[in-house]
């Protein structure tokens, strides 16, 4: 046994999160793509099983009061809140990451040139900063925003931020963490940048929420966003959540009004209301069978600190990227994740000659990562269920296959 197998044994047996692994469904395969779909939670089934033969099966339609459906958006909002550094009643769940992107982006606006301004009229704010290196979505979503609003939209990178704000700054989209390389933005200092020029800021949590404190309250972020299916581990295209600070919750005035977000959802008037509180960030129906899978997911993370998951996410990839130095060949793959804990999310990316290739080979000798084009290499690190020993394995095996 190589003396890095033996380490990973040691840091596994010391582990304090090592217990968690078995409240998920895994096999022998190393998993590390958690960073684009969690595993599933093994208590998830039988959850679901219930609501489809009870509550949807014999209450039907009651299940809407007595089973709590109704409800559901915010109470999950609520479990998911201590996750991100909120307190309860600042998040709703539903709809996807890019509609609630949406919602956030254009409400920000509005919120920023003040009460009496159309969307077409700028108020003196007529611009719209987005990250350059965003995901795509987050970056088409922006392009409809600044058409909608009558915005120019400023693509920058995340650094370059504070050099471009002024009185002319509306709202500022960015991504906590770079989806290719995993590289963590500075939230607290772009936050205060954004605020010192007048605007408002919208947060993308995508890659960072269930990895790492993110602090929404404490560092005064206006906004935010995020899926559930990464590190949440909620499942294939399970809702996400939208998050308003508390005190612009009244000015929140959404671009896609439905009735749910309605201050008497069953009065059925032909006028609108904005409902109070975070409800006021629903559109139509929640996807009931998706909203309660999650939140049988969320299960997972009874007395787990996220303290504790970021300090073994870091341990993790630190591990990872001395196994990789020790094992793969010199000049085969190139790290493009931060050194500095500070820069880092919760993956590693290496850039690689024929990363396509070389993702397919891995995953036939299992070990599951992704690829992202041209040439890198992603392996996300979920603390939950990722143990040093896969670590330690995925490198081996990787410098197997570059050999």
């Amino acid at each position: 046994m190589s003396d890095l197998r033996a380490e990973a044994e040691v840091l596994d047996g010391k582990d304090e999160l090592a217990a968690k692994r078995a409240e998920f469904v895994l096999d022998e395969t190393v998993y590390l793509d958690g960073n684009s779909l969690g595993a599933l939670p093994a208590n998830v089934p039988g959850r679901l099983a219930e609501v489809m033969t009870h509550e949807w099966g014999k209450l039907r339609i009651r299940s809407w009061d007595e089973s709590g459906w109704w409800t559901a958006p915010e109470r999950i909002g609520d479990r998911i809140a201590p996750l991100v550094g909120a307190a309860p009643g600042r998040l709703v769940v539903g709809d996807s990451t890019s509609v609630n992107v949406f919602k956030a982006l254009v409400a920000a606006v509005r919120i920023a040139r003040g009460p009496g301004h159309s969307s077409g009229s700028s108020g003196g704010r007529d611009e719209i900063v987005v990250d350059a290196t965003t995901f795509p979505t987050d970056g088409y979503i922006a392009e409809s925003a600044a058409r909608l609003t009558g915005c120019r939209l400023i693509p920058v990178a995340p650094g370059d931020v504070p050099g471009v704000l002024g009185d002319r700054t509306a709202a500022v989209l960015l991504n906590h963490a770079d989806y290719r390389t995993g590289r963590l933005h500075d939230l607290p200092g772009l936050t205060a940048a954004v605020h010192a020029a007048g605007a408002l800021v919208v947060w993308d949590l995508c890659h960072t929420a269930g990895a790492l404190p993110v602090g929404l309250d404490e560092h005064g972020v206006d906004l935010a966003v995020g899926c559930t299916y990464k590190y949440l581990n909620g499942g294939p295209g399970s809702p996400a959540y939208l998050y308003v600070r508390e005190a612009l919750q009244p000015r929140f005035d959404s671009p896609l009004p439905g009735w749910n977000s309605h201050a008497e959802p069953f009065g059925m008037r032909p006028d609108f209301e904005a409902a109070d509180g975070a409800p006021r960030g629903r559109v139509g129906t929640p996807d009931i069978l998706s909203m309660l899978a999650l939140e049988a997911a969320l299960d997972a993370w009874d007395g787990v600190s996220i303290e504790a998951v970021r300090a073994k996410s870091l341990a993790l990839t630190d591990f990872f990227l001395r196994c990789v130095g020790a094992y793969v060949p010199t000049g085969r793959v190139e790290s493009l994740t931060p050194a500095a804990h500070a820069e880092r999310g919760s993956q590693v990316a290496l850039r690689c000659e024929g990363a396509g290739d070389v993702m397919k080979r891995l995953v036939e000798q299992g070990v599951v990562g992704d690829f992202r084009a041209p040439d890198v290499l992603r392996f996300g690190f979920t603390p939950l269920y990722v143990s040093f020993g896969d670590a330690e394995r995925a490198a081996r095996v990787l410098a197997r296959t570059l050999a």
